[in-house]
Parts: structure tokens; C-alpha cells; sequence
């Protein structure tokens, strides 16, 4: 299987204001390289973390999901990024994975954010995701999420990257730092993860430290508190290579995950 070259976005996000949020990624794209396969966009990468969800939801036929598609199209590589969603009566924040040709897809936030409001005013997903690009197993999560180990449990293994976005408050820096690290030791996959940077509408600070974590959990790329765009290889060598000569995968309590095997959606 091939490298996969992964670019992720490290941004100041204008607060609630989809318009220019959209703006203005269109102008940080034009720096991509050539070659990218993936483009990772912070979660609610078009109007923060707002639970002002009824007023600025958007549906799938929206202007976000379109930008998204023009903007895969252009740099011929999948994007990734959350927004504030309507669908079936319900609110989401909804993770959309839109590659430059072929169906969008979504996972919907599970474990909403209850200190922040976010559990009062959106909808959680019931399923995880699993998407293939050139050969890779990716599972996409959302901030919180990575807090809950199960939900990121990679049995089989089934994933070889896990995908988080987030907008993570810099008061909790090291806990994000160290979640990442951890969930790549744990599950012998590479780890990417996009964080926002700035100050929200409700005066929170984001720190950024956007990562790249390896299968052994040593940090490949970490980036502080100011917008980037990083561009990043992934070896394919070294995942195999750590899952062969540290085996500890094949030791998987798989009966405790049990309950998860029916909440795919690998399509």
C-alpha cells in the first residue's frame, strides 16, 4: 500500500460567519502542495463552536457542502471538516468527508460536549465510520470523542488512522496532547489530528497543537498556537512494521468492545 500525504489546517475561525469562513480556507488551500490526498479542516471549521444550531444550521444540499465539493474538486483531494447540519428534523454536528468525485459522506458527534451546552442543542451519531482512501482505513471522530477510549477502540485492527478534528479549549492542551498520544499507543494506528486557534464569541482560547502521532506514539508534527498549513507523509512501512514486531493487537479484549460491532458503517 502507498504513503498517504495528509495537509492539515490550523486556523482562526470567524465567529459565526460561514461566508467568511469559507473565504477564507478557499485562500489557505491555494497553498496546498501537490500530491495531497487528504485536506483536514478543524470541527465547525464555518462557524465555530456555536449552539446557535437553529439559526446557522445548514443542510446537506447547503452552501457548505457545496464549497466543500468545489474546493475537493479543485486540489483533487478529499476534505474533511465538521458542520452545524440539519437532517431528518434533527441538529448535528456532522463530520463530512467529501472526496474530489464519488459520494459525501458524514459521521454525526457521539459524545457531545454536556460542560459546553452542545448535549442540549444537537443530536448524537450512532454509528461509527469507516472510509478507505488509497488503501488506508480511516476512522473520523470529533473532539470529545477522543476522550472515550472504547469508541476509538481499533479491533482487528479495522482502522490505520484515526481522524479528529476539534475545536479544543488551550486550558486543556495537555490533556489533548496526551489523549492522542495514548490512542495511538493503544491502537498501533497513525493518529492526525486538527485543532483550531484564536479566541471564540464566548472568549475561549484555542491553542491549536494540531499532531501527527505515529503507531508507537511518538509525535511527528505538532504545531502551537498559530494558523498553519502542514503537510505531512504517512508511512505505510511503519505502521506494518510496528504491528508485526509489537504484536499487542492480536491480545484485543474483543468480547469488552462487543457492543460496538453493531454500530458500523464501512460502507
Amino acid at each position: 500500500m502507498p504513503d498517504l500525504t495528509v495537509s492539515l489546517v490550523q486556523a482562526d475561525l470567524a465567529w459565526e460567519d460561514a461566508d467568511a469562513n469559507r473565504r477564507a480556507f478557499a485562500h489557505r488551500l491555494e497553498a496546498l502542495p501537490p500530491g495531497v490526498d487528504l485536506v483536514v479542516l478543524p470541527e465547525m471549521f464555518s462557524t465555530g463552536f456555536s449552539m446557535r444550531a437553529e439559526e446557522l444550521a445548514e443542510s446537506m444540499e447547503g452552501p457548505t457542502v457545496a464549497w466543500m465539493r468545489a474546493a475537493a474538486r479543485r486540489a483533487q483531494a478529499t476534505l474533511a471538516g465538521s458542520a452545524i447540519i440539519r437532517d431528518r428534523g434533527g441538529l448535528f454536528n456532522r463530520l463530512l468527508w467529501v472526496p474530489p468525485d464519488g459520494p459525501v459522506r458524514h459521521y454525526d458527534k457521539r459524545h457531545l460536549f454536556r460542560m459546553g451546552g452542545e448535549h442540549r442543542v444537537y443530536q448524537p451519531g450512532t454509528r461509527l465510520l469507516g472510509v478507505n482512501l488509497r488503501g488506508w482505513r480511516i476512522r473520523p471522530l470529533i473532539c470529545y470523542d477522543v476522550r472515550f477510549p472504547i469508541w476509538c477502540r481499533n479491533l482487528g485492527p479495522e482502522y490505520d488512522l484515526l481522524l479528529v478534528i476539534a475545536n479544543w479549549p488551550a486550558i486543556r492542551r495537555e490533556h489533548w496532547k496526551a489523549l492522542l498520544i495514548a490512542r495511538a499507543i493503544e491502537n498501533q494506528a497513525w493518529v492526525v489530528a486538527v485543532n483550531r486557534v484564536g479566541r471564540d464569541g464566548h472568549g475561549l482560547d484555542y491553542g491549536g497543537d494540531s499532531m501527527v502521532v505515529d503507531p508507537l506514539g511518538r509525535v511527528r508534527c505538532l504545531r502551537a498556537a498559530d494558523e498553519a498549513l502542514e503537510t505531512v507523509r504517512l508511512s505505510r512501512a511503519a505502521l506494518e512494521d510496528s504491528r508485526a514486531q509489537f504484536a499487542a493487537w492480536k491480545d484485543a479484549d474483543h468480547t469488552l468492545a462487543a457492543p460496538l460491532q453493531t454500530l458500523r458503517d464501512d460502507g
